[in-house]
């Protein structure tokens, strides 16, 4: 077996994930590419996320890729998690990934529209209401689900989930059922409505909000070409950080490295996986970097002992979500968060040095310089960002 240690891993990922200065690229697409796709489940962290990977980044650059050149688009992939990526990996992720929650979520809208007494053929129902949906998108070009609710009413039906918890409460028929559309493929999120920041999307065919023309691949063959990205960012990884990542079950995650023929080796007493292909050293360079809440960087591994060591408790909330984290030379140093004056706080966790510790300042001037006066707020805190804005 080949040998790899975990310095030859953090060696990797100022290169391999776009970090090192000289790694840094022009286009948001080249980012996605890159990084295997960009988490999108909170807004600001596509725009923080490629700033950190762009030699020149600017939310006006970012907006255009995504809005008007629209080189890359914002789809469901692993997990049921939205993650933004370049136009050839959309049939991808739709056929390696999402595909596989389409039949369960249909079924499980079914249920909830049942169990709600607003029909007893869910089924039925739901692939109606997806129709109607989808001919007033037509109609309409782009529009919000309040637009869609006035052309198709039955999308304003309620749901009740979590009855007499803390977290119940309702939910509209249409937030389950453009995300079951979503899931399929058929729609994409478009255009915000307000700014970078917001999450309220308008909704576009995806056929025509794309204008590209998705390659018919089978399931085994985007699964493939999925792992092959996979590798080639965040190799050498495990069994289990693949599973995590993926969201597949074991038999198609050891069925597809099969496929890929890629090579086990050892990485400090670990087994782990690399591409056939991979080439085992690389250069060093010093670099740091501000990263924000899901970045794809660190949500890249199941286990993140090798880069992050024993602060770990201090940088995820409850669920396993991180937030805004300061890296070097491939390693987790600290984390920041902005106040509300706007002002970007940093906390380090051991001494790095002059010359570390003036990129981590300027890297905190970056992020206030491109944000342009905007407060960017996780959508959940950790307990280090409570602490620098106690």
């Amino acid at each position: 077996m080949t040998t790899v240690d975990s310095a030859e891993r953090r060696a990797r990922v100022g290169r391999r994930h776009l970090l090192a200065p000289s790694a840094r690229v022009d286009e948001l697409a080249a980012v996605a590419d890159g990084m295997v796709g960009l988490h999108s489940s909170d807004p600001a962290t596509v725009f923080l996320s490629a700033r950190a990977r762009m030699r020149n980044p600017s939310i006006a650059a970012i907006e255009d890729a995504l809005y008007e050149q629209r080189t890359v688009a914002r789809v469901l992939g692993m997990r049921r998690t939205m993650f933004v990526v370049p136009l050839d990996m959309v049939a991808v992720l739709d056929r390696g990934a999402a595909v596989a929650f389409v039949a369960r979520e249909e079924q499980r809208l079914a249920g909830y529209v049942e169990s709600e007494g607003i029909t007893d053929e869910g089924l039925n129902w739901v692939r109606r209401v997806k129709a109607a949906t989808l001919a007033a998108l037509e109609a309409r070009g782009e529009a919000v689900a309040t637009e869609l609710t006035e052309d198709v009413p039955e999308l304003g039906e309620k749901l009740t989930f979590g009855e007499g918890k803390t977290w119940g409460g309702q939910v509209g028929v249409s937030t389950r059922i453009l995300f079951l559309m979503a899931t399929d493929g058929s729609i994409v999120r478009a255009r915000p409505r307000g700014s970078w920041l917001s999450s309220q999307y308008r909704w576009a065919l995806r056929r025509s909000w794309l204008n590209y023309d998705l390659p018919d691949i089978s399931t085994p063959t985007a699964r493939a070409d999925l792992l092959r990205r996979w590798l080639a960012t965040f190799g050498p990884g495990t069994l289990a950080d693949i599973r995590w990542w993926t969201g597949w079950t074991k038999t198609v995650a050891v069925r597809t490295l099969a496929e890929l023929e890629a090579h086990e080796i050892d990485v400090d007493g670990t087994p782990m996986y690399i591409r056939a292909d991979d080439a085992a050293s690389m250069p060093t360079e010093e670099w740091a970097a501000l990263l924000p809440s899901l970045d794809p960087t660190p949500m890249g591994w199941k286990d993140r002992d090798w880069y992050v060591a024993d602060r770990a408790g201090e940088l995820f909330d409850r669920n396993g979500n991180i937030g805004p984290t300061i890296w070097a030379n491939g390693s987790i140093v600290g984390g920041w968060a902005q106040a509300g004056d706007g002002d970007i706080r940093l906390e380090l966790f051991d001494d790095l040095g002059p010359s570390l510790v003036s990129m981590v300042e300027a890297e905190a001037e970056a992020v206030g310089a491109f944000v342009e006066g905007a407060v960017v707020t996780p959508r959940f805190r950790t307990p280090l960002e409570r602490r620098l804005l106690a």
